[in-house]
């Protein structure tokens, strides 16, 4: 969610020219500042950011990506195994496959009904002891590589529409799956179709994200607290499972722009008075994916969606009960519009007391996060800022 100026915004962020009458009517009573969710030196992943915002140092817990998805989709990992992200990429058509450019990490944001048919195939080609295939959540999937060692693999969505060469794997047994799946999938009746209805076909496999089997300290130990995860992201699903957290899947939630806001939303109601949760982790992907793309208006759309259907209904909810609640909103990591991927500069928070006012009157937005002189250098201690542990 967090960005730049944008001058087509008349210098405001997505965030600050987005309408949010829920974050404007909470933020002048809230704590605003900005927090630091990528260690230094590490990389600006969704995977570093959000063990961080659980309160997991990512110096310590974070062992790869792939594993915490691994987790997420029930596949049993060894201690010898690596874990990969396979996306399914949409790769131009007319250069050999060196030359070729990644034109979309998502495949159109594919569905996971077409993407299981297309990875089945890859499957019966390519899938063999050494290397297994699981279907994760539209272009997200996994393989696993039985004694396999952790390499330096790069993410598509860092690298969109430049030449896939410089980026393919080292390890050359990687580097041809990736071209047979080119192979398989190019023209493959789903592909066909898709682009017959203006959609990008979803033609090779990209393997990046690898890592070791992940050790999570149960979140119920560490804060004393019950906590649930509503996302329709393997990778947060993942986490949570690692620290024994129940995930909640919420039918149509796709981890896109149009995605179920009010059911997520009245999960998180749910779960909380309901279910005798303590706390609840709602995650958004639809401003990262927006960002990713490069929309500037579909990102402020994500961000509107993500008040008026998700923060106002729990809110209004919450308030309804009599229960007292805080409310943190954040990103964990920017997308900026300009370079279409992540980076690691701090993102603005606004932390909500039902029963008290933390504020001095500013709205939420980077720029207003920034002028509070409130910086929190260590993102993986915002957790207990929360839950009222630590200040």
């Amino acid at each position: 969610m967090a960005d730049e100026p944008q001058e087509a915004l008349g210098g405001k962020t997505p965030l600050e020219a987005a309408d949010t009458p829920a974050m404007d009517e909470m933020a002048p009573r809230s704590e605003i500042g900005l927090l630091k969710t990528i260690p230094e030196g590490m990389s600006p992943g969704s995977d570093t950011a959000n063990l961080a915002v659980m309160g997991y140092n990512p110096r310590e817990y974070y062992t790869g990506r792939s594993p915490l998805e691994a987790l997420s989709i029930g596949v049993p990992m060894k201690d010898t195994d690596v874990a990969m992200r396979c996306n399914l990429v949409t790769l131009s058509e007319e250069e050999p496959y060196e030359e070729k450019r990644i034109l979309d990490h998502s495949s159109s944001e594919i569905s996971t009904e077409d993407a299981a048919v297309l990875l089945e195939a890859v499957r019966k080609e390519l899938e063999n002891e050494t290397y297994q295939f699981y279907v994760g959540t539209s272009y997200r999937h996994c393989v696993i590589w039985a004694n396999g060692h952790v390499e330096q693999l790069a993410a598509p969505h860092d690298h969109l529409t430049e030449v896939v060469g410089p980026y393919l794997p080292e390890n050359k047994v990687l580097a041809d799956m990736m071209k047979r799946s080119y192979e398989i999938l190019s023209n493959h009746p789903i592909n066909v179709e898709r682009k017959a209805k203006g959609l990008n076909p979803a033609n090779s496999c990209w393997f990046w994200g690898a890592g070791t089997k992940p050790m999570v300290t149960s979140f119920e130990e560490k804060y004393g607290k019950k906590g649930v995860m509503i996302s329709a992201v393997d990778l947060l699903k993942g986490i949570a499972i690692g620290a024994g957290m129940d995930v909640v899947n919420v039918p149509g939630a796709n981890g896109g722009l149009h995605t179920n806001y009010e059911g997520k939303a009245q999960a998180a109601v749910d779960a909380l008075l309901k279910q005798n949760a303590d706390f609840v982790y709602v995650h958004l992907e639809g401003p990262d994916e927006m960002g990713h793309q490069g929309s500037l208006e579909r990102k402020v759309q994500a961000i509107e969606n993500l008040d008026k259907r998700v923060i106002r209904i729990v809110k209004e909810q919450m308030d309804r009960s009599g229960e007292p609640y805080r409310m943190l909103v954040l990103p964990d990591h920017p997308t900026p519009l300009r370079i279409r991927t992540h980076s690691g500069e701090p993102v603005p928070y606004l932390l909500y007391d039902s029963t008290k006012n933390m504020g001095d009157g500013r709205l939420y937005g980077e720029s207003e996060a920034k002028d509070s002189g409130i910086y929190r250098e260590e993102g993986f201690r915002m957790m207990d800022v929360l839950l009222e542990k630590e200040v």
